[in-house]
């Protein structure tokens, strides 16, 4: 294929001189003349294992031209990757400056282009960027219409400094958001050989994923770096720790626990949180990434119930009370934290839990119930169908047949449903859905 490159630091340079090496023409775009003139001799930009001996061969095959001219980059190509850069501003948010330019000059190009054009963006940028800046003023300056003048979409790089080409040649997936299928055949064009999945979706959720690599990325540093500190306060080695705790394939480095739903509970996590942060105090040691976990799983909980409240009704039901559904384990159920404070404020509630019979609680669970909620029995009922009857609006926590021929069936055109397990919506009748983080 004809591809141009716009902007040629780490990301644009590792990806003209990779292309250029798969058998593309590919025109290098760049403001820079230094980058440019680096480029021209077979040198490389920027410093990266095995980039100088790629550069030198692939502008050695003639595959390569350089220009500072975006409306040449555009006329010799059929495809644009853009690859600048999205620096912090000083308010925390993106600098959008490199982006937006770019974006104006292969406008301008695309209304003296005839043929049709694909316009892929590489750089990191938060949610809504491509429809609400690159696609204005892509239209405004071309005076053409996307998706049938020219075609949009994000594809995000997975490229880690020192190891980029490897990384470009074994990514983890392959991700291409997309407005049309042609656009993505296209890219699907470039990048299908790689040995990886390769998956279309929207460009919103291409440009959030990006996102949420990189925080997770960053949030694994930081705990292994937080536990490490606590094990060499408490004398243990915390490489010998988190080497242990990363052999657990089964819930620890797996998709386990990685699905958006509803907040933790039960008889270990809330505890042994506290306990540790706890433990920190005491040795004058700062945890901010775990200090921070238990006040999030509340601002969740205020979440769900802010979607109750902000429904306007008065007559709730909760379908599910334990801290997680198949077991009867009520001991700081976030559940029960939402009855509690419904309660409070005045709502009619009705309970259901298939796994919760206060009258068979045996032990620190029983014990837990007749100290802290007894007044919550009244409010349970036994049948599915009662529950969804009395209510204006449903907290659905758990599953099942039962649930959901209940919500299938019910007579109540206005019910509101607050999903926090990922019910089947196509079979569920309600006047409003909300899932709690869909």
């Amino acid at each position: 294929m004809h591809i141009s490159v716009f902007g040629l630091g780490y990301v644009g340079a590792v990806s003209l001189a990779c292309l250029a090496r798969d058998g593309h023409t590919v025109v290098g775009a760049d403001v820079d003349r230094h980058k440019l003139d680096l480029i021209r001799s077979g040198r490389s930009p920027i410093v990266e294992e095995g980039m100088q001996e790629l550069m030198q061969d692939v502008v050695a095959s003639g595959r390569v031209r350089l220009t500072e001219d975006a409306k040449e980059a555009v006329q010799h190509s059929t495809l644009s990757f853009v690859c600048v850069g999205t620096p912090s501003s000083p308010n925390g948010g993106q600098d959008m400056t490199a982006v937006q330019r770019v974006m104006t000059d292969i406008g301008d190009a695309l209304r003296s282009k005839r043929e049709h054009h694909t316009v892929v963006l590489r750089s990191t940028v938060q949610p809504g960027t491509v429809e609400q800046i690159v696609r204005p003023i892509l239209e405004d300056r071309s005076g053409r219409a996307s998706d049938r003048d020219f075609a949009l979409c994000f594809q995000p790089e997975f490229l880690r400094e020192g190891t980029s080409i490897r990384d470009y040649d074994n990514p983890p997936l392959t991700l291409i958001g997309a407005r049309d299928s042609a656009a993505s055949e296209q890219v699907r064009e470039v990048f299908g050989h790689l040995p990886c999945e390769l998956v279309v979706t929207s460009i919103g959720i291409a440009e959030l994923m990006k996102y949420a690599c990189n925080a997770f990325h960053a949030t694994k540093i930081t705990f292994a770096n937080e536990i490490g500190r606590m094990a060499q306060c408490v004398g243990v080695d915390g490489r010998e720790v988190m080497d242990l705790l990363c052999r657990d394939r089964r819930l620890n480095i797996s998709p386990a626990y990685l699905k958006p739903g509803f907040a933790f509970g039960g008889s270990c996590l809330p505890k042994d949180l506290r306990a540790l942060n706890y433990l920190a105090r005491k040795q004058d040691l700062t945890l901010p990434m775990l200090g921070s976990i238990l006040g999030s799983n509340r601002a969740h909980i205020d979440h769900a119930l802010d979607m109750i409240m902000s429904s306007g009704v008065r007559r709730v039901s909760l379908v599910g009370l334990s801290f997680k559904p198949g077991t009867d384990d009520l001991r700081e159920s976030p559940l029960v934290a939402v009855a509690e404070r419904l309660i409070g404020k005045g709502y009619e509630l009705r309970i259901y839990d298939p796994d919760v019979n206060l009258s068979r609680l045996l032990g620190a669970n029983k014990r837990y119930i007749e100290r802290t909620i007894p007044h919550l029995e009244k409010l349970m009922v036994s049948d599915i169908r009662e529950a969804v009857a009395h209510a204006e609006a449903v907290l659905v926590s758990t599953t099942g047949p039962a649930v959901i021929a209940a919500l299938a069936d019910h007579g109540n055109g206005d019910l509101a449903v607050v999903d926090l397990v990922g019910l089947p919506r196509e079979q569920i009748r309600c006047g409003q859905y909300r899932g709690i983080c869909w």
